[in-house]
């Protein structure tokens, strides 16, 4: 096998039906999402074609429209720029004031609309050049735009989502019927899906619920210029896109599985539920789209840490902890918002704790691959027909039982990959006997499930398994962002016996949109009383903490923080909150400190 690659090796000693599924870094049964960076601004129209429509999105007019005469699909994206889209629609009646053909400001500044509301260029390029890449949620009708072009780079991140909204029992997500009681209906309009419900204005059904053409514009509705840009695209396109297509995209079902993180999934969902119910109707659209991308962003991060708590403590038990156990990773968070160069210090520790921690997660995820296959395949643990969906639980226990060692199946599951541990090794020593060695060395670690895993991630490569799990969590965190829940920075710092090294650090911090977010939706009272309660500041620190891992003045475990530090950022917290008109005190007193919205929450009956 001299001069063949590290998968090649695998495939012929394995099988490529085996590698296939093993020689990967996603395992949908915890975490139903592709292990590697996203847009998060992107997801929501993909999301609000799902719940329109109950399938996945597939190829739409996008590039047919704007891709000018070019022959490839790819000479088309490179066409599709905010310059083409602009000219296109200042040629409409819509737009005939923007169509001078010898003074091109009125076009340029049409594309700088378009850019600013609708439209985002490749790599978030400026200008009116670039190609375009993504559509942003201005309006529902961004879910006719089928950006990005293929539904997959978004990571299977709207399917989760809206599976854990729709909140069904069974393997797909389906249309739901009439009579059904829920705020997220899928198939069924508008006017029975709460998320929908917050986008559509202006939007009229005519004709059959399932056309790709009956949703139009009613023309004497009021919307703000970035709806109304939206909506011109969408018309420019004429309908909404096909469903998705072809078995090698998965298909057009959506699937119904969620995260094994239950908790944390069930607080995603009813904090969109709860946000949206209360404020689309009463905040300003820009203001509530940015607080709504940070709810996502915490709910998608909570959900992130959480799984990763599991399955470390997975690893040590082989079983998954019940569901009012479960917790997120603890995080200082840095409440100066990078100012205090002392409070970002001890964020950026509690961030490089973590990412220390989870350097070992990509080997739990090519564990739990390998015994999946090894028990799928096995006849006595397929008659069990254990569900999966919509949550692994007690799969993956069964799996646990089989890494530990407790049953009689355990033995023959183990002792199979026994062997195929000694027969890789014998393969992999020529070219990588780094990989051998390990998948050898059963003195180190006995469980060969153990060295097999930690040989494959070695031989895909340590640096791209942990990078693209860091790309994942940057995007859930949506870094450095005017709405997000972290800043990155660049630093380079002197290494014993390696000189200066640069490398990036990152801190949990609270910028202004999320702690508006974040008071907002806590101050919503519960149930149908609605309108809001007064929160003490108090009960506001504790529920960060105990609902996303968000620490204040509590040090993580584990770290070394002193008091005089945690009661600084408090204060700083405090201060920011007065500054922003969400903290009231009568006095110095803890107990009249308490938080309350700018917008008045709207009260809604229950579906």
């Amino acid at each position: 096998m001299s001069g063949s690659t590290a998968r090649a090796i695998v495939d012929e000693m394995l099988g490529r039906g085996m590698t296939r599924e093993i020689w990967s870094g996603n395992y949908d049964k915890v975490l139903p999402i592709s292990v590697q960076d996203f847009d998060l601004a992107a997801v929501l129209p993909a999301v609000f074609y799902m719940f329109r429509f109950g399938h996945r999105r597939g190829k739409g007019n996008f590039l047919g429209t704007f891709g000018g005469e070019a022959d490839t699909q790819r000479e088309k994206k490179q066409s599709a720029t905010i310059d083409r889209v602009a000219g296109l629609l200042a040629q409409g009646a819509a737009f005939s004031g923007f169509a001078g053909d010898d003074d091109e400001t009125e076009r340029a500044i049409l594309g700088d609309l378009l850019l600013a509301f609708c439209l985002e260029n490749s790599k978030k390029a400026l200008g009116r050049k670039a190609p375009i890449l993504r559509v942003a949620p201005a309006h529902y009708m961004a879910s006719w735009v089928d950006l990005p072009q293929p539904v997959v780079h978004l990571r299977f991140v709207p399917e989760m989502i809206v599976a854990m909204l729709a909140d069904q029992k069974n393997m797909s997500v389906e249309k739901n019927h009439d009579g059904d009681k829920t705020w997220f209906a899928v198939g069924r309009g508008f006017e029975h899906n709460a998320l929908l419900g917050a986008f559509h204005k202006g939007i009229v059904r005519k004709g059959e619920l399932s056309s790709r053409t009956a949703d139009t514009f009613d023309e004497i509705t009021e919307v703000g210029l970035d709806q109304l840009l939206m909506i011109r695209l969408a018309q420019q396109l004429g309908q909404a896109p096909d469903k998705l297509r072809g078995k090698a995209s998965g298909g057009d079902t959506i699937s119904n599985q969620r995260p094994i993180a239950q908790l944390a999934g069930h607080h995603f969902s009813e904090d969109l539920r709860h946000f949206i119910v209360a404020y689309a109707d009463v905040a300003p659209r820009h203001t509530f789209v940015e607080m709504l991308e940070s709810c996502m962003a915490i709910g998608l991060t909570t959900i992130l840490t959480s799984v990763i708590e599991l399955l470390v403590g997975w690893a040590k038990t082989g079983s998954i902890c019940d569901k009012s156990a479960q917790h997120p990773t603890p995080l200082l968070v840095d409440s100066s918002n990078g100012v205090n160069r002392r409070l970002r210090a001890l964020a950026e520790q509690s961030m490089d704790d973590f990412l220390r921690r989870i350097e070992r997660f990509p080997i739990i995820l090519m564990a739990l691959r390998l015994l999946d296959h090894g028990a799928r395949y096995d006849p006595k643990l397929r008659k069990l027909d254990i569900p999966t969906r919509p949550y692994a639980t007690k799969w993956l226990n069964l799996l646990g039982d089989l890494l530990h060692d407790r049953g009689d199946e355990a033995k023959a599951v183990l002792y199979d990959f026994e062997r195929k541990a000694q027969e890789l090794a014998e393969a992999l020593a020529e070219e990588h006997p780094e990989a051998a060695s390990l998948l050898r060395n059963d003195r180190a670690d006995p469980n060969p499930v153990w060295r097999i895993a930690e040989a494959l991630t070695l031989l895909q490569g340590r640096k791209n398994t942990q990078g693209n799990l860091i790309s994942l969590l940057d995007s859930s965190l949506i870094v450095n962002r005017p709405n997000g829940l972290a800043i990155k920075r660049r630093v380079t710092r002197t290494v014993s016996g390696s000189g200066r090294k640069a490398r990036d650090v990152r801190s949990l911090i609270f910028t202004d949109t999320v702690l508006d977010h974040v008071v907002h939706l806590h101050v919503v009272r519960r149930g149908n009383k609605g309108g809001y309660r007064p929160l003490a500041f108090t009960e506001f620190l504790r529920i960060l903490r105990k609902r996303y891992g968000f620490c204040v003045d509590v040090a993580p475990p584990g770290q070394d923080v002193s008091n005089d530090l945690l009661q600084e950022n408090r204060v700083v917290l405090e201060r920011r909150l007065r500054d922003l008109g969400l903290l009231v005190g009568v006095n110095d007193a803890e107990a009249m400190k308490y938080l309350k919205p700018r917008f008045e929450p709207s009260t809604s009956d229950r579906p």
